[in-house]
């Protein structure tokens, strides 16, 4: 006795995984913008963050030398008389696109000093990422 071959239906069609990696792109494009917008958002506010710890221990080290430090490394390393140091916990990071915070002593605008991020692009001025962030 022979039995009845049945074709038996396993898988997709190629039709069907073709609809829905359509459906998949058309979800990612509408999706992936909002998702990479909120990432650059938190690199400003890890920057900003960052900036902050940085005046605390440019203000612990003022009451103990009388004076800011002339570089951020002196809040790891001097020789001078008082330093009571380290005054940040470990090397000073670069901001969140790898660049180095500048720093300046004397500060803009009559300022004891001034700390800021050149932002995405790393350059001075720009728009939006690319903006500075500056400590308030």
């Amino acid at each position: 006795m022979k039995r009845a071959q049945t074709r038996e239906t396993r898988g997709f069609t190629l039709i069907e995984l073709l609809i829905v990696i359509v459906i998949l792109g058309l979800l990612a494009s509408l999706v992936a913008p909002q998702m990479f917008g909120k990432v650059d958002d938190s690199k400003i506010k890890t920057a900003q963050t960052q900036m902050k710890m940085l005046e605390t221990s440019l203000s612990t080290y003022r009451l103990d030398m009388g004076t800011y430090p002339e570089s951020l490394d002196e809040l790891l390393e001097s020789d001078k008389p008082n330093w009571a140091g380290p005054y940040f916990p470990k090397e000073v990071p670069p901001d969140p696109w790898g660049n180095d915070y500048v720093y300046r002593m004397p500060g803009d605008d009559g300022k004891p000093f001034t700390l800021l991020s050149y932002g995405a692009d790393g350059r001075e001025g720009g728009e939006e990422n690319n903006a500075d962030i500056v400590l308030q």
